[in-house]
């Protein structure tokens, strides 16, 4: 059985190291926080691309076009891309980069059904990514494009901000329970910090960054979705919090049992 003292100081540690972790997670919020602006130029960039006058990459004004590139399948089969499952699609060499590299597409789409070895495919590309195949009237737009980045920077910052907000509150925690050990008053019970971090930290930010990239463009991508997140993420981690909090127990001080230590107050 630990002595008050020793809890106490137990206590105050947690609290120093909840607060150096929390400085960590805001340092390195800022670096996906600063990508964004370039994220964002980029993607308006992308929607404003029309197609190319002719064969070059770049239309007249000086702007990235829109490229057509026409090329013999040379081999088109399913692979597998971490953990899913893809429709690989290589093209016969020579054709332009980035055209020249495997193209991954959707193992249950429509050209998964048709593209075969030996037959003619439309790629569309933009600077350094392929937008889309096509084969006759059938066309599929490839995943990971320019226009997902922003709102994809902007919630990793915000997972990570809001990670740094949850340990500031754990060093309060902290802090508060080593002042009522102190002072032998009843100390409220600690909340696992798995459960909210899974559904207030990372579920939600992640939809907000889904919604945020579906439906707005550009800057209003990301403001939306900073928005989506502060109007859902703070209810949900508190939600979570109040409900996994353990019944409070007014035993007297110092008889208190022992928590976790990765938890929230």
């Amino acid at each position: 059985m630990r002595t008050v003292e020793q809890r106490v100081r137990r206590e105050r540690w947690h609290a120093v190291a909840w607060t150096l972790l929390g400085l960590a997670l805001a340092a390195v919020a800022v670096l996906p926080s600063a990508y964004v602006p370039g994220k964002v130029a980029t993607e308006a960039a992308f929607r404003d691309a029309r197609p190319c006058a002719g064969h070059g990459a770049v239309s007249r004004d000086g702007a990235s076009c829109l490229r057509t590139v026409r090329g013999t399948v040379l081999t088109a089969r399913n692979a597998k891309s971490g953990r899913t499952t893809v429709f690989r699609v290589q093209l016969r060499l020579p054709v332009p980069a980035p055209a020249d590299q495997p193209i991954d597409l959707d193992s249950h789409g429509d050209l998964s059904e048709l593209v075969r070895p030996g037959e003619r495919v439309n790629v569309t590309t933009w600077r350094d990514d392929v937008v889309a195949v096509r084969q006759g009237e059938v066309s599929e737009r490839l995943s990971g494009l320019p226009d997902e980045d922003p709102a994809a920077f902007t919630g990793a910052a915000l997972i990570l901000v809001w990670s740094a907000v949850l340990a500031f509150v754990a060093a309060f925690g902290s802090v508060r329970r080593a002042r009522r050990l102190a002072t032998g008053r009843p100390v409220i019970p600690r909340v696992p910090f798995g459960r909210a971090t899974s559904v207030g930290v990372l579920i939600v930010p992640f939809v907000a960054a889904f919604c945020g990239g579906y439906f707005w463009d550009t800057w209003t991508a990301v403001v939306m979705t900073v928005v989506l997140c502060a109007l859902t993420a703070v209810p949900a981690t508190i939600l979570v919090l109040r409900w996994d909090r353990e019944p409070f127990s007014a035993s007297p001080a110092g008889e208190q049992p022992e928590a976790p230590v990765r938890a929230l107050d």
